[in-house]
């Protein structure tokens, strides 16, 4: 089996990568900011202890962000782009977002110049585009706690259980750098509606649910579905069953 180091490890994407990739067999190396036990001490955004982490590793797989805006990501992968092809890994594989190309929002343009600057580097990669998590959409609905009403989205979206996105990325740590492989979404598309309803049912949430359509490229390239996936859908987990497993435990 190879030696697998995950940037990001830590992460709500991270965790379920790791886990698939131990289940399988694989050695695994969790990248941190942090020391402590089952870390690998490394910093991203200064390159300390990089090239040390890398050491002996065949395959990298790239989960890390800087949080907030994620102003600090593409700084981050052009360090661990290039410490990876100073180590000669053999193969990155990297997490991106459905419509980051074709979606004209801040955080969607840096990931499409991650993609492109791995492409750049030369090294054998395999970039796998997800649709947004549930608990991004759980997030929306969450953040509007101390609205007087529920604004519910004019738009559709397909979100996908982590887990499975973590098995995805396991699965193809395990295998050969294909490039860019097809995009990968959930089991359903539903309205900003849909939504709204199955997490206020959820919660308990009684508040009147609005619609909400705003002006812009931004959301319009949402609300024309650039944020989904054609064809058979790759998740199986419904985000009823993640409200489930989230506010019934």
């Amino acid at each position: 089996m190879s030696a697998v180091l995950i940037a990001g490890g830590t992460g709500h994407v991270g965790k379920p990568t790791v886990n698939a990739l131990r289940a399988a067999g694989h050695e695994v190396r969790v990248l941190s900011r942090k020391t402590g036990p089952g870390l690998t001490t490394g910093d991203l955004l200064t390159g300390d202890g990089i090239a040390q982490a890398l050491d002996g590793a065949d395959v990298v797989v790239h989960v890390a962000t800087g949080g907030g805006s994620g102003k600090k990501d593409i700084g981050m992968a052009q360090t661990l782009f290039d410490a990876c092809r100073a180590a000669g890994v053999g193969h990155v594989v990297l997490i991106s977002i459905v419509g980051a190309d074709l979606i004209p929002f801040g955080y969607y343009n840096q990931r499409v110049e991650i993609e492109r600057r791995l492409v750049a580097s030369d090294l054998p990669y395999t970039i796998q585009r997800a649709t947004q998590f549930h608990s991004f959409v759980d997030g929306i609905f969450s953040a509007q706690r101390f609205m007087p009403v529920l604004l519910a989205p004019a738009m559709s979206v397909q979100p996908i259980d982590v887990v499975e996105v973590g098995r995805r990325l396991a699965e193809l740590a395990s295998g050969p750098a294909s490039g860019r492989v097809p995009d990968i979404g959930g089991p359903q598309r539903l309205t900003g509606r849909e939504l709204a309803r199955a997490w206020a049912s959820a919660t308990g949430s009684r508040r009147r649910i609005v619609g909400l359509r705003l002006p812009g490229k931004t959301f319009a390239a949402f609300a024309a579905g650039h944020n989904m996936v054609p064809g058979p859908s790759f998740g199986h987990n419904t985000f009823a069953s993640y409200l489930v497993s989230t506010y019934h435990r």
